[in-house]
């Protein structure tokens, strides 16, 4: 798996100059990668997915948010997860991203087979706007007694920091 192994060091590479602010290196680093980012994320193989998916979130390649929600349908946790840490990264300066895939966080949280999943959809949706059927989602699931207490929790994260974004009404 050398191809991914040399696309996880370019997406650390990318995401240090991210944090650095290194818009242009960062620009460049991105149009050299885009192609590997893509192939990887139609690989057979999902490890090779995962770290495409995740790449995109390092990148912080908004250009490949389609690409992104092919991920969050992927057959594999892996790269469910994957694509999840991703959007949640990219969609902490705004809503949009999320808000563009509502409809699919509100599927994975409510009911992903993998806990880890469902989490990180929470996580993701706490980013969105302040829609009323998703803090309805996220109160039912606080709530529900037969979810593990790491995802109650972090939905009744999410629901109260959506209901504080809302304000009064």
């Amino acid at each position: 798996m050398p191809a991914a192994a040399s696309l996880a060091e370019a997406a650390a590479g990318a995401e240090a100059l991210a944090e650095r602010g290194a818009e242009r290196e960062l620009a460049e680093l991105r149009a050299r990668w885009a192609d590997e980012i893509e192939a990887a994320a139609r690989s057979s193989d999902y490890r090779e997915r995962a770290v495409a998916y995740r790449a995109i979130g390092q990148f912080r390649f908004r250009q490949k948010l389609e690409l992104l929600r092919r991920g969050l349908e992927d057959e594999s946790p892996a790269c469910r997860g994957s694509a999840l840490v991703s959007l949640e990264r990219l969609s902490r300066d705004g809503p949009g991203p999320v808000n563009a895939v509502r409809s699919l966080l509100h599927r994975l949280a409510s009911g992903d087979d993998n806990q880890a999943v469902r989490r990180l959809a929470v996580l993701c949706l706490r980013n969105g706007s302040p829609h009323r059927d998703t803090i309805g989602l996220l109160a039912g699931l606080a709530e529900d007694e037969r979810l593990g207490r790491e995802l109650r929790e972090v939905a009744a994260r999410a629901a109260a920091a959506l209901k504080k974004k809302a304000g009064p009404r």
